[in-house]
């Protein structure tokens, strides 16, 4: 049976049982002075889009891959990762390989990566149906068919190599793969970087299809703001392995409550915008091999005071504003000033 869309409202979905939980996730890696993620909160609900956004480097795809615990080697993961109640972090391998295979799908930035050059579409559709489902061939081919033709190419895919298609046929293909395990959770780490313009609007709108058509939840990383905002019903966003601000996407990016949210936005190009020189963040994202004192953001920050440079600042409520949440010490105070930024 096909599962349909949740249409409840945000709020109504966060009171239910949660698809994705994280909670103060915490990640080492050997030669750093602090942690490269530090204290992760975020959720996901059932059917719902959240956008992760940030520069590069900010710990985003750490994140997402911590939901499949695709951690580098010598990594050691603290806090809580919950698919549907079950930490991630704490499974035995063989629950690990269930989860991978079923509960939880990744379409990563370059699907040219994800697949192996000399086997055909087929046998990457359909091996790990095959071997972890216990499903035979026939019977795979035939999943295969259907979800190929979902995402808009034909059971004729099968006999090819990746070779011999586009890159925005096999971003298809690679989406049509993550969904043969029926997941709950889809993670999506920047499908659409690699594609020509008209290849990643195609592919936007069908990862929208498919979520309404399944119901799955959806974890979209990015660091196109416009693209967030368009897809997505919350936005986190990520600035040195910290979640400084997060809200509805539509009341975020009309006013951002924390001074990065900021920065970023006045350095998206828009088309009906001022010409001429784009602003720039000043600085440089903090170096893993120091540590930190107060704000991650104050060195870079124009409304950095003495608190600031001193005191890490915790995710304040907005007033009158459920689910969100901004970790700035003078968040209260910033409205109006993002136009300026």
């Amino acid at each position: 049976m096909t599962p349909t869309l949740d249409t409840r409202t945000v709020e109504d979905r966060g009171s239910r049982a949660r698809t994705l939980d994280v909670h103060g996730l915490r990640l080492r890696l050997p030669g750093t002075a602090r942690p490269v993620l530090d204290g992760v909160d975020l959720h996901v609900g059932p059917g719902e889009t959240v956008a992760l956004v940030g520069e590069s480097g900010s710990g985003k795809t750490l994140t997402s891959r911590a939901v499949l615990r695709l951690l580098p080697s010598g990594a050691v993961a603290e806090g809580e990762v919950a698919v549907a109640g079950e930490d991630v972090l704490t499974m035995d391998q063989q629950r690990l390989r269930l989860l991978r295979a079923g509960q939880v799908a990744m379409v990563f930035q370059d699907p040219r990566a994800a697949v192996n050059p000399l086997r055909k579409v087929g046998d990457f559709l359909t091996e790990s149906l095959r071997l972890t489902g216990g499903v035979d061939r026939a019977a795979a081919d035939r999943r295969a068919t259907e979800l190929l033709e979902a995402v808009g190419l034909t059971g004729a895919v099968l006999d090819r190599y990746p070779g011999q298609l586009s890159g925005g046929m096999l971003q298809r293909v690679v989406i049509a793969a993550a969904l043969m395990g029926d997941p709950i959770l889809l993670l999506a780490d920047e499908p659409t970087t690699a594609l020509d313009v008209t290849s990643q609007a195609e592919v936007v709108a069908l990862l929208g299809e498919l979520q309404e058509r399944f119901g799955t939840a959806l974890l979209f990383v990015t660091h196109d703001l416009g693209l967030a905002a368009a897809i997505s019903d919350r936005v986190c966003v990520m600035y040195a392995g910290r979640i400084v601000e997060t809200g509805p996407a539509g009341a975020l990016f009309a006013a951002p409550r924390h001074p990065y949210t900021m920065a970023l936005l006045a350095a998206t190009p828009h088309l009906a915008g001022p010409t001429g020189r784009l602003a720039a963040i000043d600085g440089q994202p903090p170096d893993l091999r120091e540590e930190l004192t107060g704000c991650s953001f104050a060195p870079r920050c124009r409304f950095a005071t003495a608190i600031c440079r001193e005191q890490a600042p915790e995710p304040r409520p907005a007033p009158g504003e459920p689910g969100r949440l901004a970790a700035c010490h003078h968040s209260d105070s910033l409205e109006g000033s993002a136009a300026d930024a």
